[in-house]
């Protein structure tokens, strides 16, 4: 039995994989690993899990990536030939405000699964075929040059979140250079979708709108985001999985790191005010706000906040090149599943 293991199973993109793998290879065995933090709403994560105990390979381990002995018992125990690291302390802003969450898990907790991989060999056993890990599009920072590509320069980060993920980046390299470990990295865009992370901002404006608060549109408006639906995202990570990097050997006689990095984003930037307006007119045709609700006097246009950038816009180019996909779901259509779950969970209940 193949086994992959998941880490963040309980986040929203690692709930989904999982989901994914599970359904279209019965055979198949997933581990999850996820700590539960209540950093957002727990009932969520929960909800995300119950999706996942009908399948009888899945196996789920509560645990913090960042106890090494806990990582380095799970690949012992399970042996996993692939790894998919999205286990993380997420959010810009989070990381003013508290910046230890986002070295535990973003740089030690990564570390631990580097060293799991790369101990996973010892003894000539076979090891880690495949390392997948999530990056972000935060690491292109204040970068002018749109759309942003893998291969421009990145060393400018404007928030501590995207100074880790491209130590992460940096650290993958090393690890695939040093003991050839196949290493995939992905900078997801904006990802959003039924039961989503309420932290993002299509969710916290529907709390707030349906609460009558007033929701604040940074950068009066004129930000610009490449928003990309969690189904299209999944499928980047399932194509990417399946294929790892080739290994090489160089002239100089040592390993040619089998490493790759990709941007996973909808190549379609949209105005945030754009985005509202639809936002808006998806919760009232989902009934979650009411026809005659007042938008106009429930937002309020406000400076760019620390950490932000002005817009976000991935250059998929290689992505199609190498795996023949594009994420492509429209931003309505995202959004209308997403006020369409938002009723189902919070107000049917009611």
């Amino acid at each position: 039995m193949q086994t992959i293991l998941i880490t963040g199973a309980a986040g929203f993109i690692g709930a989904n994989l999982a989901k994914r793998l599970l359904r279209d290879d019965p055979a198949l065995r997933v581990v999850g690993l996820d700590d539960l933090n209540e950093y957002y709403d727990v009932r969520i994560k929960q909800a995300r899990l119950d999706e996942l105990t009908p399948y009888p390979n899945f196996v789920f381990v509560k645990g913090d990536l960042a106890d090494k002995a806990l990582v380095q018992g799970l690949f012992a125990q399970y042996r996993p030939q692939a790894v998919v690291n999205l286990a993380a302390q997420a959010g810009v802003r989070y990381s003013i405000q508290n910046p230890d969450a986002y070295i535990q898990s973003n740089l030690i907790g990564f570390y631990n699964i580097l060293e799991a991989c790369r101990h996973s060999y010892d003894g000539g056993a076979g090891g880690v075929e495949h390392l997948v890990y999530a990056s972000s599009s935060s690491v292109y920072g204040s970068n002018a040059k749109v759309p942003y590509s893998t291969d421009d320069k990145v060393d400018n980060p404007v928030s501590l979140y995207a100074a880790t993920k491209k130590a992460d980046e940096l650290m993958a390299h090393a690890y695939a250079k040093l003991y050839d470990i196949p290493c995939t990295g992905l900078r997801f865009f904006t990802v959003y979708g039924p039961a989503g992370r309420p932290d993002m901002a299509y969710f916290g404006f529907t709390d707030k709108l349906r609460a009558g608060k007033t929701i604040q549109i940074f950068n009066y408006g004129h930000c610009q985001r490449d928003f990309t639906y969690i189904d299209d995202i999944v499928e980047g990570i399932v194509r990417v999985l399946r294929r790892p990097p080739q290994r090489g050997t160089g002239p100089d006689g040592l390993p040619v790191p089998p490493y790759k990095l990709y941007n996973i984003g909808n190549n379609h930037p949209e105005n945030l005010l754009d985005f509202v307006e639809i936002l808006q007119q998806e919760l009232v045709r989902a009934g979650v706000l009411p026809p005659d609700y007042d938008f106009a006097a429930h937002r309020e246009l406000v400076p760019m906040q620390p950490g932000d950038v002005p817009v976000t816009y991935a250059d998929t180019a290689p992505l199609e090149r190498d795996f023949g996909f594009k994420p492509s779901t429209p931003l309505r259509a995202g959004l209308r599943k997403f006020a369409e779950w938002y009723k189902t969970f919070y107000m049917q209940k009611e």
